[in-house]
């Protein structure tokens, strides 16, 4: 667009037109003041146009360049995922480069992921969620679609969806933490029960049920093997936990490396790799038994890209990516044909009950949700 007919005043041209006598000769105008106005309306129609012209150049130049490289519909997948950037970019940057399907990723904590995938579902717009354990996608079965993946055969039979709603991708043992310059092996926990003595009270690193999947594991699995109602032990473990409830499931192992907080409990895969990176912590399998709730994946209703799902699902359950996973992240693999590596210890499995974790899940969210908010109307008392 041609602008030629617009002369740019600078603010020292205003400010000489100001000091020229000429100016007593324009007819129609009785003072500088009204002329200045005039020259300033100039102005700004002068650059709201300019900009137009360059806002109009810069839609054409990004319509022109997304057409250039189009992505077709065939070749497209839509992933929402809770799991960390550290864990889900590398697996889906390989899937991109052996199948040429590009993957458009939604990435953020389980609850919230999980609750997003099914309302985007609703209009056609996710295909998978992809991390979170399996309780919660059993919790949600009836928004995900069956699939049986290729690699069914080869994969561990004690987490298999009986429907096949979902998918396991890594088993995941949860396991205690703590200290290893503030507490001695003797005096760490080692039962499930153990966490609730009062020398922890305060000390314990647990974060928030609404932003980790984990937690609600480590709730249910805690009901299990202690034989507990979560309407009592819930109530127990926040008031033993008190102010240091965490933010992140991530913040848990820094925590108590830093002295923060003494005791934590987490999963087995990230106690391994902060050990490894030299953080102050050691790690105990609970004694009277712990559960390897695998995360998972599944396909969700009106998937727009339903046969690209296949694909990927049976990409993360290959043997190449299983044993990624455990070689990299110090995942379990729930392939049966691949040899455990050294760093996992034989723990105490208990016979974890999924459907029954499924059906208290909500139950036991607004029991959470009740808890804090009357611990947050305490404080604001106090």
């Amino acid at each position: 667009m041609s602008l030629k007919f617009f002369h740019k005043f600078s603010f020292d041209e205003i400010k000489n037109l100001e000091n020229n006598k000429s100016l007593k000769k324009i007819k129609n105008y009785k003072n500088i003041k009204s002329f200045k106005k005039i020259i300033c309306l100039i102005l700004i129609i002068n650059n709201l146009v300019f900009l137009y012209g360059c806002q109009n150049n810069r839609q054409s130049e990004i319509d022109d360049f997304s057409k250039k490289y189009d992505v077709l519909e065939e070749e497209q997948l839509i992933v929402y995922t809770s799991h960390k950037k550290e864990v889900y970019l590398p697996i889906i940057t390989e899937f991109e480069n052996r199948t040429g399907i590009m993957v458009e990723i939604h990435a953020g904590g389980t609850a919230e992921m999980m609750q997003a995938a099914i309302n985007a579902s609703e209009n056609g717009q996710c295909d998978i969620m992809f991390g979170g354990g399996i309780e919660s996608y059993e919790a949600s079965k009836d928004s995900f679609l069956p699939y049986r993946t290729n690699e069914s055969m080869s994969l561990d039979s004690v987490y298999t969806s009986s429907e096949g709603q979902w998918t396991a991708f890594t088993e995941l043992p949860i396991v205690f933490i703590y200290n290893k310059k503030l507490v001695t092996s003797t005096s760490s926990p080692k039962k499930w029960s153990d966490l609730f003595d009062k020398k922890w009270q305060g000390k314990l690193a647990f974060a928030d049920l609404y932003n980790s999947g984990t937690s609600y594991t480590i709730i249910s699995t805690m009901e299990q093997v202690l034989g507990e109602s979560y309407k009592t032990l819930i109530p127990r473990l926040y008031e033993q936990v008190g102010d240091n409830m965490l933010l992140s499931s991530g913040d848990i192992i820094p925590k108590v490396s830093d002295g923060s907080c003494l005791i934590g409990i987490t999963l087995e895969e990230t106690a391994l790799k902060y050990i490894d990176q030299g953080y102050d912590i050691e790690m105990n399998y609970p004694a009277d038994g712990t559960t390897a709730v695998p995360d998972g994946i599944a396909m969700l209703k009106n998937a727009p890209h339903s046969y690209n799902v296949g694909k990927f699902i049976d990409f993360v359950v290959s043997y190449d990516t299983q044993k990624y996973a455990m070689d990299t992240f110090y995942r379990r693999p729930v392939r049966t044909d691949l040899e455990l590596n050294p760093d996992f210890e034989e723990a105490k499995m208990i016979n974890f009950d999924v459907e029954k974790s499924a059906s208290e899940e909500a139950e036991a969210f607004a029991l959470w949700s009740e808890i804090k908010a009357s611990s947050s109307d305490k404080k604001k008392e106090d």
